[in-house]
């Protein structure tokens, strides 16, 4: 997961300075060193990290926190501060057009996830209501154009290419008059890459820059690939000029140094953020978000994004009346679950949740997911309904059709019959949701995995 190691690291200090009622200025210097230590290990640029330990230091000795009541959580503060600083401070939009087409070009190395990047980009632009267009402007790269087609057709999202041409200049102005004539607003131009910076790459992209115009050039960098990430961003922004960036495999980015140093190297704001393989994978980048995320605060605001975008407004109206009348089945377990699966990896979103993180013990393997899936499609539809109905021989067949044991089976039933009562409880008592959290055990969850 994204910033796994610095978060713990950093949790793990925040987690001692909240049990202290006093610090004294060598308790600041020791949690200083060792965030100073954390940030390293997580691969930040050296000179950020010095000027980052610096300003909290003058900030937290200059402003008489440490004779405060409560000097643990005015630290902090401090270092949740000025990381959102050094991830940007506010969220950057892309800069629409008034007189569309807008034009978005991506920029960046061969390997860096471009391709990709340009489907998942206008599968997130059209869900913000825009009808986009990609354009396959890497006429180099064997099966550039192909895989491109092949995700727009995923998506059902429009690709213009030209085969004949390899003129890319030809090929991008041509895609304007195809966007205005098909109405779409946004068209995002896929570049072709290189291993590595040359001067034939950046003439490419000079002369694209200087005939089209494109209101937003975003560069697309490989975050795994940490410091050498920030290199290539200063090039591409020295070279062409960039507005923005969008780091590609944040998800597999333990260490998290690329996004830390990228804004403050470049000048230019961190965009979006590609955090797994599916083109649904992309969330805008907020740096307030991700600092609560790396600090363990959790990001209950993302959560509730995700299942407004996710969940059917009609199945939750079913859901609700059913649960009125305490007709909750498997049925609509699965429902659920199949939404939840939606919304990206259980354990991530877990991670999220304030408090999450905290539990370190916590531990959930997403294929779980489908082993209950498969559980519930091997009973009858009046099985679903009932789950009494299920003796030993039923149990036995189950087991056998989804791959399980009759272990397995009567875990999850256990689970399940565990929920339903839940249900229940909260229709029956007054402030049964309070009651049931105040009861909440974590274990509830893994046992229902």
């Amino acid at each position: 997961m994204a910033f796994e190691g610095l978060s713990s690291r950093l949790q793990d200090i925040t987690r001692k300075l909240r049990g202290k009622a006093r610090i004294t200025e060598s308790d600041l210097k020791e949690m200083l060193r060792e965030v100073k230590l954390a940030l390293l290990e997580a691969d930040v640029n050296y000179k950020i990290v010095k000027e980052f330990i610096s300003t909290i230091e003058v900030k937290a000795l200059g402003q008489d926190v440490l004779k405060s009541l409560t000097p643990g959580q005015q630290v902090i503060k401090i270092v949740k501060d000025e990381l959102v600083e050094l991830l940007g401070g506010t969220e950057s939009k892309i800069n629409f057009t008034p007189n569309p087409p807008t034009i978005i070009m991506l920029v960046g190395l061969q390997g860096s996830g471009k391709t990709t990047t340009a489907g998942k980009l206008a599968n997130l632009l059209r869900k913000q209501g825009k009808k986009p267009l990609l354009v396959a402007c890497d006429v180099y790269r064997p099966a550039a154009i192909k895989q491109l087609q092949v995700i727009g057709n995923q998506l059902n999202i429009p690709v213009y290419s030209n085969e004949n041409s390899k003129d890319v200049v030809h090929i991008a102005k041509q895609s304007i008059n195809i966007a205005i004539s098909k109405m779409n607003d946004v068209i995002i131009l896929d570049t072709a890459g290189r291993l590595h910076i040359d001067e034939e790459l950046m003439q490419e992209l000079k002369n694209l820059k200087s005939n089209l115009k494109p209101h937003e050039i975003l560069l697309v960098v490989d975050s795994m690939t940490g410091q050498d990430a920030v290199n290539v961003a200063e090039s591409f922004n020295e070279n062409i000029g960039i507005d923005g960036v969008i780091l590609t495999k944040l998800d597999g980015d333990t260490r998290g140094g690329a996004a830390l140093s990228v804004k403050k190297v470049t000048g230019r704001p961190i965009k979006f953020a590609a955090t797994g393989e599916k083109l649904n994978d992309i969330e805008v980048f907020h740096p307030e978000r991700m600092t609560s995320r790396i600090l363990g605060m959790g990001d209950i605001l993302s959560v509730i994004e995700k299942a407004e975008e996710t969940f059917d407004t009609e199945q939750a109206l079913k859901l609700e009346e059913k649960l009125k009348k305490q007709e909750f089945d498997l049925d609509d377990y699965l429902s659920q679950l199949r939404q939840i699966k939606k919304m990206g990896s259980f354990s991530g979103l877990l991670k999220m949740i304030p408090g999450m993180n905290a539990l370190k013990n916590v531990k959930v393997d997403d294929k779980e997911f489908e082993k209950i899936e498969a559980i519930i499609c091997s009973m009858t539809k009046q099985e679903k309904r009932n789950t009494r109905l299920l003796n030993g021989s039923r149990r036995l067949r189950i087991a056998k059709g989804s791959g399980t044991s009759v272990q397995e089976i009567n875990k999850f039933i256990k689970s399940f019959e565990m929920t339903q009562t839940m249900v229940k409880k909260m229709k029956n008592q007054k402030g049964g949701m309070k009651k049931m959290m105040k009861n909440f055990d974590i274990d509830s969850i893994k046992g229902m995995m």
